[in-house]
């Protein structure tokens, strides 16, 4: 790997973790204590650094996350969130496109659900990364933004999406600027539909939480305590109960229904444990 290969996410209660060369180098403090997904599908019961640092080592064994030997396609699971509803919607025609980030690669435009599957459902919080030449030639360089420099920015992926001559898009953000710029984007394509889904809303202010709430057609509330105020005041279709996620629009809500009819309906829990502490 070159000298300068560094990743930086956010994961496991927004704990801030740094990757060079395949090794955890840099371990935060995790924002939140207790999360439900990695409760029931990792076991812990408390998010610490340690814990935090080993299931980022699991996940490089595992899949080789932020190295070159990365396992990017993923079958889809009956699970429910952003990148499975994505594939589905993919799959099912209704989107003709995905602008979503990759460890290696940055911003990248894909049409493959087991691509988005795979790279969305096991990397979530991306903060900045540097090229990996062996991932990026899966993906194919004409569908990342800069394979020169593997930068993030969600606007700029999207016009290159419109450039490649795609009409529906949907493309994920963490942040309400992105959220706000996006719809003037589409204002000004009148042929072009884009479907926003914000992911990593945990520590968001009450100001952006209204943002996405105004403008993005689906949110995901993570442990983030506005997001889940805001869409009781507006009775907002949600689904899922420990971390749920809210079709705002009606568009957003059709495509919740569809990955929901798709996998045949959720279950409702008696016993629903949410993120500690919602912030």
């Amino acid at each position: 790997m070159a000298e300068d290969d560094e990743h930086i996410i956010e994961a496991l209660g927004k704990t801030r973790v740094v990757i060079k060369n395949g090794k955890v180098v840099e371990v935060g403090e995790p924002k939140i204590g207790y999360c439900p997904i990695f409760d029931k599908y990792r076991g812990i019961k408390e998010l610490k650094s340690e814990q935090v640092k080993e299931n980022i080592e699991f996940r490089i064994r595992d899949f080789g996350m932020c190295t070159s030997n990365r396992t990017l396609r993923m079958k889809d699971f009956l699970s429910f969130g952003v990148s499975e509803t994505l594939n589905t919607l993919v799959e099912e025609g209704l989107i003709d496109a995905v602008v979503m980030v990759c460890e290696g690669c940055g911003t990248v435009i894909l049409t493959e659900s087991e691509l988005i599957q795979g790279i969305g459902g096991r990397v979530s919080g991306l903060v900045s990364t540097t090229p990996i030449e062996e991932i990026m030639e899966v993906i194919g360089k004409e569908n990342i933004l800069d394979s020169e420099t593997a930068r993030i920015n969600q606007i700029d992926g999207v016009l290159k999406a419109i450039k490649m001559g795609y009409k529906k898009i949907a493309v994920t953000v963490v942040s309400a600027d992105d959220t706000r710029k996006l719809r003037e984007l589409e204002s000004q394509h009148p042929d072009v539909k884009i479907y926003i889904f914000v992911a990593h809303t945990t520590e968001v202010s009450r100001e952006d939480a209204e943002v996405f709430f105004n403008d993005a057609d689906v949110v995901t509330s993570c442990a983030s305590r506005y997001i889940r105020d805001i869409s009781t005041e507006r009775e907002v279709f949600h689904a899922g109960d420990s971390i749920p996620i809210f079709g705002v629009t009606e568009d957003g809500k059709k495509l919740l229904k569809i990955r929901i009819e798709k996998i045949g309906g959720l279950k409702e829990k008696k016993d629903v444990k949410i993120p500690k502490p919602l912030i």
